[in-house]
């Protein structure tokens, strides 16, 4: 903007005279200004609240499905010697079982190995290290070892030098598929396969004599005549061999290569072998399915509380956002006060925001049908408390007699819990028809149209083609201010020089009168 310098001849205030005569074109600008920045908050509230209510379609849309309400518990008459878990399809009673073996991996402990000296014998005054070679270890040969991996079926050669490390040959078996390992203290090589069963084992041996002389020299040689006289050797290493778990499940025997097996709704980890029978019990998770259903409550009432309160919302007739000069002319906390009246009523009675309140609250009041009988929330003694008793903007939200926690019902019978006992395929019949009405109802309200998008209950779209039409229209009446005022700054400043040049004449005249 060009620097205007006027009334310096007329001794007019003419920035003031100048705002005053464009004053409806600063008026309209900020008028349009205004409302594009309450139509940013509002969209600010409604993605804010979008979220919540999108949060909670998805929790709900997880107990559309009946598995989410067969809770099962199982308890183990021995926990030492297995878990167990149960699941939607496990039968409730009293079941036993017997665990016969428990899975294990092939497992090699080499003998223990050290440094020789020239004669073969061991070297007391060196240690043996990842970093020895094997012909520190008396091992002067070219062999090759092979690693068979029963999982994979693979047969993997290796080559082994008397400038072989430890471990080299340590990440040549790792490689092959087999989990090895160097013990530097103890002077043992460890080696097992990567998983348990009899399947998942592995086999190690020599394609050569070399191949069985580095083995010895490794502590891990397979057989007793590996000497280059045939003679037995002492190799103290230790072979476990891999096995699969069994169990016996009400008389039924089963096998696996792992120790977990899944059995008609049950989950059964093996632990160790029993001397005999023990009890798994499974029953109704009674107090699990109450808990489910109070969280639900918990999500919905919070969500619809929240919703009154912004549809209720106190008028804020008189309040728009300030622009930069009457926020000068403002504290701070007057600034924060002010808006905050603003925003807090941005919902206030809102259209769309009516329409979800009221599919919501339709959808948990209505009547589901199981198994020929018609049930409410009532049924199972959860209702609201009526706009007398209820606190305000609460109306809408659900209490459970009898819930110890909710100080407005704990003094009910508790019917939930009752029917939850007496009847859990009932109450789970109907609360998971209770969950997908009032997740349809959320549905139809996220489907994308020529005014929303999907997933969004508020017309998002239509709010942000109106902040662009605002942004044009801004930009449009900010011109016509620039264009007025350039106007009636060039006429002013006309005047400034007219008044100079008469001035000047003015002073010219006297001078020559002698004035």
């Amino acid at each position: 903007m060009p620097i205007r310098i006027t009334g310096l001849n007329s001794g007019l205030d003419t920035e003031s005279i100048i705002s005053a005569l464009v004053s409806s074109y600063s008026y309209k600008t900020n008028k349009y200004k205004k409302a594009q920045t309450k139509l940013s908050w509002k969209q600010e509230a409604w993605s804010t609240l979008n979220s919540k209510v999108y949060s909670f379609y998805n929790n709900v849309g997880k107990l559309k499905m009946s598995s989410a309400y067969n809770m099962r518990t199982a308890s183990v008459s021995d926990s030492t010697k297995a878990k167990v878990s149960a699941a939607s399809g496990a039968t409730n009673g009293v079941q036993s079982l017997e665990v016969l073996e428990v899975a294990k991996s092939d497992y090699l402990t080499g003998g223990k190995i050290s440094i020789k000296d020239a004669s073969g014998a061991e070297d007391k005054t060196k240690t043996v290290s990842s970093a020895s070679t094997l012909s520190e270890l008396g091992y002067t040969g070219t062999g090759t070892v092979e690693v068979t991996n029963k999982e994979t079926g693979k047969t993997t050669s290796i080559s082994v030098t008397g400038d072989t490390k430890i471990s080299d040959f340590v990440k040549s078996l790792s490689d092959a598929g087999v989990k090895a390992s160097f013990d530097e203290k103890n002077g043992r090589l460890f080696v097992s396969s990567a998983k348990t069963g009899t399947e998942n084992g592995f086999e190690l041996k020599s394609k050569n004599t070399d191949g069985d002389k580095a083995l010895l020299a490794l502590g891990l040689a397979m057989t007793s005549t590996v000497s280059d006289t045939g003679a037995k050797v002492n190799d103290d290493n230790n072979w476990s061999a891999a096995s699969d778990a069994k169990i016996k499940l009400n008389g039924a025997e089963y096998t696996s290569s792992t120790n977990e097996f899944a059995v008609n709704g049950l989950s059964v980890t093996a632990l160790a072998k029993t001397s005999g029978e023990i009890s798994v019990t499974v029953a109704t998770d009674s107090e699990g399915i109450y808990e489910q259903v109070k969280d639900l409550l918990s999500q919905y009432n919070s969500l619809i509380n929240e919703m009154n309160k912004l549809y209720n919302a106190d008028s804020a007739k008189g309040y728009e956002p300030l622009t930069d000069d009457e926020k000068d002319s403002m504290s701070d906390t007057e600034v924060e006060k002010w808006e905050a009246k603003v925003k807090d009523s941005l919902l206030r009675r809102d259209d769309s925001l009516e329409s979800l309140i009221s599919s919501m609250t339709t959808a948990m009041s209505k009547g589901y049908e199981v198994n020929g009988k018609t049930y409410y929330l009532t049924s199972f003694g959860i209702s609201t408390l009526g706009y007398l008793n209820s606190a305000k903007n609460e109306q809408y939200a659900y209490h459970i007699n009898g819930d110890e926690d909710d100080s407005a019902t704990s003094g009910k019978e508790d019917k939930l819990l009752a029917a939850i006992k007496e009847d859990p395929d009932s109450v789970a019949g109907f609360l998971q028809q209770l969950a997908t009405g009032l997740y349809d109802s959320i549905d139809k309200k996220m489907k994308t149209s020529t005014l929303s998008s999907v997933f969004k209950v508020y017309n998002d779209k239509e709010m942000a083609s109106e902040y662009s039409d605002y942004t044009t229209t801004i930009k449009k009446w900010e011109d016509k201010l620039s264009e007025q005022e350039d106007y009636y700054y060039k006429k002013f400043s006309a005047m400034e020089t007219a008044l100079a040049k008469l001035n000047s004449q003015t002073s010219s005249l006297s001078g020559l009168f002698g004035s």
